[in-house]
């Protein structure tokens, strides 16, 4: 299986890569900066992206995403033309009642991941389960191709 097929894809549908594509660091370096100037702006929220593993062994594919607070019922996995998603949404409510004051606060936030698979993947044959905010997505590989090698005759 060549590399390609297990790096994740954006939510745009664009490969992201951790290397020194300028572009690519450019965005990275926005988003960080613009995730610190509203962290503490109530009611805003951003949508966070899971950090992800992707492993590889003879005979199966494994994902492990890191979805802290997030149970079954929060996540939901879809496999369409070769990719893997991986969605959710976290929600988060506080509310504190004191003599002198009333503190709600409410915060959301979405995410998206793909990973997209080898030619071949029985859908049926995937697995996933979650467990302490780990995600944990098996996915076996296709049967190797077999070559036939095909004898050339002499046309004379």
């Amino acid at each position: 299986m060549n590399t390609k097929s297990v790096i994740p894809v954006g939510t745009q549908g664009a490969v992201t890569r951790r290397e020194t594509n300028p572009f690519s660091l450019l965005q990275q370096e926005i988003d960080r900066l613009f995730e610190g100037v509203t962290r503490n702006i109530p009611g805003f929220t951003t949508t966070t992206m899971p950090s992800m593993d992707i492993s590889e062994t003879d005979k199966v594919i494994e994902i492990t995403a890191e979805l802290p607070g997030l149970e079954k019922k929060d996540v939901e996995l879809n496999v369409a033309d070769n990719l893997l998603t991986i969605r959710g949404e976290k929600k988060n409510e506080r509310e504190e009642k004191n003599k002198d004051y009333h503190l709600v606060e409410r915060s959301y936030g979405s995410f998206s991941r793909s990973v997209e698979l080898p030619t071949g993947v029985k859908v049926e044959d995937i697995s996933a389960e979650i467990a302490n905010g780990v995600l944990k997505v098996t996915v076996p590989k296709p049967a190797p191709k077999h070559t036939k090698q095909i004898e050339i005759k002499s046309a004379a």
